[in-house]
């Protein structure tokens, strides 16, 4: 991995050429913080459009707050998710997030959300079905506290640019690291990178076949560099 300078300048060389290809993106899709912590947890290993089908069986049903997943009965709400995949497991994450707010908080999510970065985060990750990926998510998109988001998307593509941290078996926190290091703590900048990595992860770092020939990160990296000598 680069010189600690040298890292800082190249992320921002990334987060300039990604911004330069895809634009902003608008993230996170969702009005308000209930939609964004329901989503964040409801994203775990599903795709966004499920998601949006189970998010609308909520709203649809009146299960539009906390307090209402609190109210309704676990098995009323694990159908109303189905669509997300492992629908049990997740409706169980929901009522416990929304019984750590009612009896902790009376309630009031913005009261929890405004705790200072470090312990809130903390707080997050104790709360059942709470990881730190899902932590981050609420963290940045809901709290609007800059905790840098990291998922498979991001890893995926900092290893093919050899940005991998200098440990033996780099772990989520020696990832986050590299940005929290690097880069300002910003908020704004923590939402737009994070949503520019996963677009661009989409767009062409491809998990099997990487569209390298007009990956506008081609000359920064080593394994785009590789393949597209190969063809």
């Amino acid at each position: 991995m680069p010189e600690p300078s040298s890292m800082a300048a190249r992320l921002m060389e990334v987060y300039g050429r990604f911004y330069a290809a895809y634009g902003p993106q608008h993230w996170w899709p969702g009005d308000g913080p209930f939609e964004v912590i329901a989503g964040a947890i409801l994203t775990q290993s599903a795709a966004w459009t499920n998601v949006e089908m189970a998010l609308g069986n909520m709203r649809t049903a009146g299960c539009w707050s906390l307090e209402a997943v609190h109210q309704l009965p676990e098995p009323e709400l694990a159908e109303l998710v189905r669509s997300s995949g492992y629908f049990n497991a997740k409706a169980r994450k929901l009522k416990a997030f929304a019984a750590h707010i009612a009896f902790n908080y009376q309630g009031d999510v913005d009261r929890f959300l405004a705790k200072p970065t470090a312990p809130l985060r903390a707080e997050l990750l104790s709360i059942h079905g709470i990881g730190e990926e899902t932590a981050d998510d609420i963290m940045v998109y809901a709290a609007y506290k800059p905790s840098f988001v990291i998922d498979t998307y991001t890893r995926r593509i900092m290893d093919r640019m050899e940005m991998t941290p200098d440990t033996a078996r780099p772990k989520y926190g020696d990832y986050q690291a590299v940005f929290h290091k690097n880069i300002p703590p910003e908020t704004p900048l923590y939402n737009e990178f994070h949503a520019l990595w996963d677009r661009h992860a989409k767009e062409a770092c491809a998990k099997l076949t990487p569209r390298c020939e007009n990956c506008c990160l081609l000359d920064l990296c080593p394994t785009g560099q590789k393949l597209t000598a190969e063809t």
